[in-house]
Protein backbone atom coordinates (compact mmCIF):
# COMPACT_ATOMS: atom_id res chain seq x y z
CA UNK A 1 0.00 0.00 0.00
CA UNK A 2 2.60 2.50 0.83
CA UNK A 3 4.48 1.69 -2.66
CA UNK A 4 1.54 2.21 -4.56
CA UNK A 5 0.95 5.78 -2.42
CA UNK A 6 4.99 6.76 -3.60
CA UNK A 7 4.13 5.65 -6.96
CA UNK A 8 1.18 7.79 -7.02
CA UNK A 9 2.65 10.85 -5.60
CA UNK A 10 5.70 10.29 -8.18
CA UNK A 11 3.40 10.24 -11.27
CA UNK A 12 1.55 13.41 -10.00
CA UNK A 13 4.67 15.01 -9.77
CA UNK A 14 6.11 13.41 -13.39
CA UNK A 15 2.96 15.09 -14.45
CA UNK A 16 2.75 18.47 -13.02
CA UNK A 17 6.32 18.96 -14.38
CA UNK A 18 5.82 18.24 -17.50
CA UNK A 19 2.52 20.40 -17.79
CA UNK A 20 4.62 23.25 -16.01
CA UNK A 21 6.98 23.60 -18.72
CA UNK A 22 5.86 24.85 -22.17
CA UNK A 23 7.23 24.27 -25.65
CA UNK A 24 9.59 26.81 -26.76
CA UNK A 25 7.50 28.85 -29.50
CA UNK A 26 8.57 28.22 -33.18
CA UNK A 27 7.94 32.04 -34.38
CA UNK A 28 8.70 35.10 -32.64
CA UNK A 29 4.79 37.02 -32.55
CA UNK A 30 4.91 39.64 -29.89
CA UNK A 31 1.89 41.49 -30.72
CA UNK A 32 1.80 40.59 -34.41
CA UNK A 33 -1.90 39.30 -34.32
CA UNK A 34 -2.40 42.60 -33.08
CA UNK A 35 -1.36 44.23 -35.71
CA UNK A 36 -3.86 42.44 -38.51
CA UNK A 37 -6.49 42.95 -36.27
CA UNK A 38 -5.32 46.80 -35.98
CA UNK A 39 -5.11 46.56 -40.35
CA UNK A 40 -8.43 45.89 -40.50
CA UNK A 41 -10.01 48.40 -37.97
CA UNK A 42 -9.26 51.20 -40.26
CA UNK A 43 -9.89 53.91 -37.84
CA UNK A 44 -7.38 52.64 -35.04
CA UNK A 45 -3.83 52.97 -36.37
CA UNK A 46 -2.52 54.17 -39.74
CA UNK A 47 0.03 52.57 -41.87
CA UNK A 48 2.95 54.12 -40.99
CA UNK A 49 2.31 52.94 -37.24
CA UNK A 50 1.96 49.63 -38.51
CA UNK A 51 5.11 49.95 -40.38
CA UNK A 52 7.15 51.12 -36.71
CA UNK A 53 5.54 48.05 -35.40
CA UNK A 54 5.93 45.50 -37.53
CA UNK A 55 10.18 46.47 -37.80
CA UNK A 56 10.18 46.61 -33.88
CA UNK A 57 8.90 43.16 -33.80
CA UNK A 58 11.45 41.74 -36.64
CA UNK A 59 14.08 43.88 -34.89
CA UNK A 60 13.17 41.92 -31.20
CA UNK A 61 12.87 38.76 -33.22
CA UNK A 62 16.79 39.07 -34.16
CA UNK A 63 18.08 39.45 -30.74
CA UNK A 64 15.72 36.55 -29.51
CA UNK A 65 16.74 34.02 -32.42
CA UNK A 66 13.52 33.48 -33.43
CA UNK A 67 12.12 33.94 -36.71
CA UNK A 68 9.31 36.15 -37.64
CA UNK A 69 6.33 34.34 -38.40
CA UNK A 70 5.10 33.81 -42.26
CA UNK A 71 3.55 36.53 -43.38
CA UNK A 72 4.62 39.21 -41.33
CA UNK A 73 7.26 40.60 -43.78
CA UNK A 74 4.40 40.30 -46.36
CA UNK A 75 2.14 42.06 -44.28
CA UNK A 76 5.03 44.92 -44.22
CA UNK A 77 5.57 44.81 -48.08
CA UNK A 78 1.88 45.59 -48.33
CA UNK A 79 1.79 48.24 -46.11
CA UNK A 80 4.92 49.62 -48.24
CA UNK A 81 3.40 49.24 -51.19
CA UNK A 82 -0.32 50.80 -50.10
CA UNK A 83 2.15 54.03 -48.59
CA UNK A 84 3.57 54.61 -52.31
CA UNK A 85 7.37 52.64 -51.58
CA UNK A 86 7.00 49.72 -53.85
CA UNK A 87 10.67 49.28 -54.24
CA UNK A 88 10.61 48.33 -50.26
CA UNK A 89 7.37 46.39 -50.93
CA UNK A 90 9.25 44.50 -53.39
CA UNK A 91 12.26 43.82 -50.66
CA UNK A 92 10.05 42.89 -47.99
CA UNK A 93 8.49 40.30 -50.64
CA UNK A 94 11.35 38.58 -51.80
CA UNK A 95 12.83 38.57 -47.55
CA UNK A 96 9.19 36.44 -47.26
CA UNK A 97 10.21 34.39 -50.22
CA UNK A 98 13.12 33.81 -48.89
CA UNK A 99 12.12 32.60 -45.25
CA UNK A 100 9.14 30.74 -46.48
CA UNK A 101 9.76 29.17 -49.53
CA UNK A 102 6.29 27.63 -50.15
CA UNK A 103 4.73 31.78 -50.96
CA UNK A 104 6.40 32.14 -54.06
CA UNK A 105 4.00 32.41 -56.25
CA UNK A 106 1.89 34.24 -54.00
CA UNK A 107 4.67 36.93 -53.06
CA UNK A 108 5.39 36.70 -57.22
CA UNK A 109 2.01 38.28 -57.74
CA UNK A 110 1.97 40.49 -55.21
CA UNK A 111 5.63 41.78 -56.70
CA UNK A 112 4.30 42.01 -60.10
CA UNK A 113 1.35 44.26 -58.97
CA UNK A 114 3.82 46.13 -56.82
CA UNK A 115 5.71 47.01 -60.26
CA UNK A 116 2.31 47.92 -62.21
CA UNK A 117 2.28 44.51 -64.16
CA UNK A 118 -1.13 43.65 -64.97
CA UNK A 119 -0.80 39.57 -65.11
Amino acid sequence: MKLMYKAGSLLAIILLVGCATAPKPIYFWDGYQNIIYQYYQTDTVGPEQQIASLKEIIEKSQSTDLPVPPGLHAHLGMLYSNTGHPELAIAEFETEKAQFPESTTFMNFLMNKSKGDKK
